[in-house]
């Protein structure tokens, strides 16, 4: 094994991504990253040991060339004897139908089958190729959309069984394996393009702060979104205590106690509300949980419009989470 590879496997073993047995599904588009991703996980399955197939998703985004790409990755998953799992989504008319972006469809699309091929197959993990550079992206957008201070851990190591084992590696890193193994790759050309958000950020954001403060910005990102991981960790041990501690301040049957709320200070209502906001599906914008505080400070008989389909109404000492039909 060369540098990389050794250093790829020690952070497989350092963070406990990847176990003896595992059967590792790769998420292969045939660009850099997760070209990098398959053979490095081909080098090291050995001596895990574990296994590795590979999946490719076709969103039907940029005609030929998306047909190209699935061809390309069928081909050299065949010349390293990995089986290879590859499907069509006809993503655009999706995306109109679900009312949502092509990139949040294109995201739906991809997990949703990923995570039916684990089950199908006795599959344990999915790999992504996610590096540095789009940890910093993803905190970015995060940032520019509004989040939350745990909005900026990023993107986690390990999210469920969901690995990301090159998210320590810069790009530069990746170049250079690729180039020392002789590994070909396809470039995705919507990549360069700036309409949207994400490659905006990447390809004009990121490269005008860098040129600025060179070298500075993505490991402080870095190091941020570590930090951020950490306190989210926290945060659950603490919460899950509070819970067992005041039985009244975990959701029931759509219920909280207003006292045992009003106990608490800002920050700790927010959060507990976030999490009764979560389970009905509903987002957990920074202005929808001032309300809900706010809510408190008020009397029974009030209540706030969630959304079409969710309402809470303080009745009596509780709050109300009340399901619209």
């Amino acid at each position: 094994m060369n540098r990389l590879e050794k250093k790829f496997l020690q952070q497989l073993r350092d963070r406990h991504l990847v176990a003896e047995g595992d059967h590792v599904l790769a998420a292969v588009s045939g660009g850099p990253d997760s070209m990098a991703l398959l053979h490095l996980l081909k080098a090291v399955a050995p001596v895990v040991p574990c296994h590795v197939s590979a999946a490719h998703c076709n969103f039907q985004l940029r005609g030929e060339e998306s047909d190209q790409d699935e061809l390309f990755v069928i081909s050299r998953c065949a010349e390293l004897g990995i089986e290879c799992f590859h499907v069509g989504f006809d993503t655009t008319t999706l995306s109109a139908q679900w009312k949502m972006s092509l990139e949040e469809s294109a995201r739906r699309l991809r997990y949703d089958w990923f995570f039916r091929l684990l089950e199908e197959h006795g599959m344990t993990k999915i790999a992504t190729g996610h590096h540095v550079s789009d940890n910093a992206e993803t905190m970015l957008f995060n940032l520019f959309r509004g989040t939350s201070l745990l909005g900026l851990k990023g993107i986690r190591a390990m999210h469920g069984r969901v690995i990301r084992p090159l998210l320590l590696f810069g790009k530069a890193d990746i170049l250079g394996y690729l180039h020392e193994k002789g590994v070909a790759y396809r470039n995705d050309t919507s990549n360069f393009e700036t309409d949207f958000d994400r490659n905006f950020i990447r390809n004009r954001v990121i490269p005008l702060v860098e040129e600025r403060f060179r070298h500075k910005l993505l490991p402080s990102l870095q190091r941020l979104s570590e930090q951020a991981g950490e306190l989210e960790e926290f945060l659950e041990g603490y919460f899950e205590r509070l819970g067992e501690a005041s039985p009244g301040l975990v959701l029931r049957q759509g219920l909280l106690d207003v006292r045992e709320l009003q106990k608490l200070c800002v920050f700790e209502q927010k959060e507990i509300f976030k999490r009764a906001l979560q389970e009905y599906g509903e987002a957990t914008d920074a202005a929808m949980l001032q309300r809900l505080v706010q809510l408190l400070r008020t009397q029974p008989g009030r209540k706030i419009v969630v959304s079409s389909r969710l309402v809470v109404e303080w009745n009596g000492s509780t709050l109300c989470f009340r399901a619209v039909p």
